[in-house]
């Protein structure tokens, strides 16, 4: 397993899918959006497996503080110049992605590995 978490420290479905990886010592590489956004290739490799629409968090801090709700925009590049819009957390295992606390299908993942 290559596990990717993408998120925010301040997240707390970020916190608890560390803490679900970690409970059950599955090594992973931690991503803080406040430190560094996704790339191009990235951001198209994850809306290959979830839409584009549901990588952006409508509810989110970030999205009202901009009165986003009121704009047309382009969200693949609103989310590569602001990457806490994206919804989180994203975990990466290979080419599996999932978006938000998930921990049924990260089992499934465990499970397929050994």
């Amino acid at each position: 397993m290559n596990i990717q978490l993408i998120g925010t420290k301040s997240c707390s479905d970020t916190r608890k899918a560390e803490r679900y990886f970690k409970e059950r010592r599955i090594p992973f590489h931690f991503r803080d959006l406040n430190e560094k956004g996704l790339a191009k290739g990235e951001l198209d490799n994850i809306s290959r497996k979830i839409s584009i629409e549901d990588l952006i968090d409508k509810e989110g801090k970030q999205y009202k503080k901009r009165n986003m709700q009121y704009m047309r925009i382009d969200i693949e590049e609103e989310l590569l110049n602001d990457p806490l819009l994206l919804r989180t957390p994203i975990i990466r295992n290979g080419g599996e992605v999932t978006i938000g606390y998930q921990p049924e299908i990260w089992k499934k993942w465990i499970e397929e590995k050994s």
